[in-house]
């Protein structure tokens, strides 16, 4: 979808940057009405349908900046703002909307979106500081991506974004998303567990 939306920009004359604020624009409604509208399972299709678009948009943005003849500095720093923003934000509205619209049977359930929050902010942080400091040493960013496989692609499910978005069919059916979100947080909790092992020994050994 990416793919086409950025030709669709392209040929109408959108800016990378224009590309990205279409992108939070979907993005941050669907956050808002998981905080501010009662769950049901029309919502959570709702939500899913306006995360999974603003995932595409923001995918094209960068399609567009290369047709373009390349982005700027300017337009990766907006894009990362909107995708550390989007990260945080969607567990708090998750952690908003099951204190005001879900029956949990323990207040402690609220401890999982703000768990995640954690996760996924550490996670993203981390991969933007790996870039970083590699770049600051002259390493390149493929030299350290560890190659691609069906296997590490599978493997790597529980923590796609795009499976977050998915999840939230479920959003009206309280037992059922309460269980996928919670086995998405573990996954991710275990994921960024092995990551930082990972990452600081290749810290350690560029320095």
């Amino acid at each position: 979808m990416g793919r086409i939306l950025a030709a669709a920009s392209h040929s109408v004359g959108l800016t990378p940057n224009q590309v990205s604020l279409i992108s939070a624009g979907f993005t941050f409604t669907g956050i808002a009405l998981l905080a501010l509208v009662p769950a049901s399972l029309v919502l959570g299709v709702v939500v899913w349908l306006l995360l999974a678009l603003g995932y595409a948009w923001d995918s094209a943005d960068g399609q567009v900046a290369r047709l373009r003849g390349g982005g700027s500095l300017a337009g990766e720093w907006l894009d990362h703002i909107f995708d550390s923003a989007k990260l945080v934000s969607l567990h708090v509205a998750v952690a908003i909307g099951a204190y005001r619209f879900f029956d949990l049977p323990d207040a402690l359930w609220l401890l999982v979106p703000l768990g995640f929050a954690i996760v996924s902010t550490v996670t993203f942080f981390g991969m933007i500081l790996n870039d970083l400091l590699r770049g600051k040493r002259g390493v390149a960013q493929a030299a350290e991506s560890g190659g691609s496989s069906p296997l590490r692609s599978l493997l790597g499910l529980p923590m796609d974004y795009g499976v977050w978005c998915l999840a939230f069919v479920l959003w009206g059916a309280t037992p059922w998303f309460m269980l996928v979100y919670s086995l998405l947080a573990l996954a991710a909790a275990a994921h960024l567990c092995i990551a930082l092992a990972v990452w600081f020994g290749k810290m350690k050994a560029l320095g």
